[in-house]
């Protein structure tokens, strides 16, 4: 029985569920040797655009093979992807763990269309907590959904309405994955930190990270995917200061530094409160890398907007940057705003990224001489320390084995490490 070809769009959530989607298919006995899953992603006009340039691409690689796509972009707008000549199927984000849909009965000669209203989604299924991707850190979802409106932001139509992980399944899995050799472990969702009101008792996501320290005691390394500063209480932020088993890489979805644009935005923070929030972390726990998601040429953003996007760079030291451009998504508000030119947008986003650049080379080079502690990965001679810097090592390591090391150097964008005897 074969598994299918599976191409991940976005981010590392599609990444852990394209893993549990082909597992899923693999044990429901789906031969998917004549099948291409391709998994959406709908959070920019030019991710969407990316998705059907890799539904085309599969075409071509794989002429005799059926092409079903699902994911967020599916989700949303069905249609247009059922119009491309190239769909067999479009599943959606709900439906796509139901094995029974990639049994095509291709019958006609229009493609399947099998999408739920994902707003009618109420539970997270087991499925959401046994993906992992095929390399050194394993992926678990805690989480789905979105209860949040963001003016910018199509996915909580993609996704639904925020939902939960119960602890006890999260903790069963990453048991599982320390037991299949996995040290590191990222927990991951759609918004991390609303994790828990709608489990019985109301967990936090704080509570949660404590019972899985408890609970599996040989987990090594545990990370956190993209928080959303304004929901981090002081639980967690005691465990992200103090608990040296939790990663010192705090990935921030700031969006942007202005005050303005950050209401229009419908963001809950304030440029004030997410500088307040860096400071306090780097007070007490100084090697914790900042990263940020930061948007350039958010609808109305003037020059001195953006001035206060690009100053929050170095006043919240971030060195872990995903900057995006905006480009509007149809059904928001901001694709309703006044739109900043494209050209200007462009130049924004390249200004974002050099600074983010030069702020990362200064924050390697001040580890050069330091000792870090570095997870191989599938490559064998390069890895990621607690940090998440990139560290070229010197001597080959197993997959997924921890290694001392002592920074020696630069080169391009990673470490060089020396692996000690």
């Amino acid at each position: 029985m074969s598994a299918p070809e599976m191409i991940s769009m976005g981010c590392r959530l599609n990444i852990a569920e394209s893993e549990t989607l082909r597992q899923n298919l693999v044990a429901n006995n789906i031969d998917g040797e004549n099948l291409v899953i391709v998994n959406s992603c709908a959070v920019t006009n030019e991710a969407v655009r990316q998705t059907r340039q890799a539904i085309r691409r599969a075409k071509k690689d794989y002429p005799e093979k059926n092409i079903v796509v699902t994911g967020c972009a599916a989700q949303i707008d069905p249609a247009m992807f059922s119009a491309m000549p190239e769909i067999s199927a479009v599943v959606g984000n709900s439906d796509k763990y139901d094995a029974a849909n990639f049994k095509l009965g291709l019958q006609s000669n229009r493609p399947d269309i099998r999408v739920s209203d994902i707003m009618r989604i109420t539970e997270t299924a087991p499925h959401m907590v046994s993906a992992f991707a095929d390399r050194s850190r394993a992926f678990v979802e805690i989480q789905n959904g979105c209860d949040h409106r963001c003016t910018f932001c199509i996915i909580p139509y993609g996704r639904g309405n925020s939902r939960s992980v119960p602890a006890g399944e999260v903790i069963n899995q990453v048991q599982t994955l320390v037991d299949k050799g996995f040290q590191e472990v990222v927990l991951t969702g759609v918004d991390v930190t609303s994790y828990g009101p709608d489990l019985p008792g109301e967990p936090t996501l704080g509570m949660l990270i404590e019972r899985i320290l408890k609970h599996v005691p040989a987990l090594a390394r545990l990370r956190l995917s993209s928080l959303d500063g304004i929901e981090i209480d002081d639980r967690l932020f005691d465990l992200l200061t103090g608990e040296t088993r939790l990663m010192p890489h705090v990935h921030l979805s700031l969006q942007s530094g202005d005050n303005m644009i950050l209401k229009r935005m419908k963001r809950r923070h304030s440029r004030e409160q997410a500088i307040d929030l860096v400071e306090r972390l780097k007070a007490k726990r100084p090697e914790i890398a900042i990263g940020a998601d930061i948007i350039a040429g958010f609808p109305t953003e003037d020059d001195a907007m953006f001035a206060n996007s690009r100053s929050i760079i170095d006043q919240c030291d971030i060195v872990h940057g995903h900057i995006f451009p905006y480009s509007p998504k149809q059904g928001t508000p901001a694709a309703k705003m006044p739109q900043v030119d494209g050209q200007l947008i462009k130049k924004r986003a390249r200004i974002l990224r050099e600074a983010v650049t030069r702020r990362a080379r200064a924050w390697r080079q001040s580890l050069v001489g330091s000792k870090q502690t570095v997870l191989a990965e599938i490559s064998g001679n390069v890895g990621y320390s607690e940090n998440f810097a990139r560290v070229l090592l010197d001597a080959p390591a197993n997959k997924g084995q921890m290694v001392a090391v002592e920074i020696t150097g630069m080169q391009d964008e990673q470490l060089i490490g020396r692996v000690a005897a």
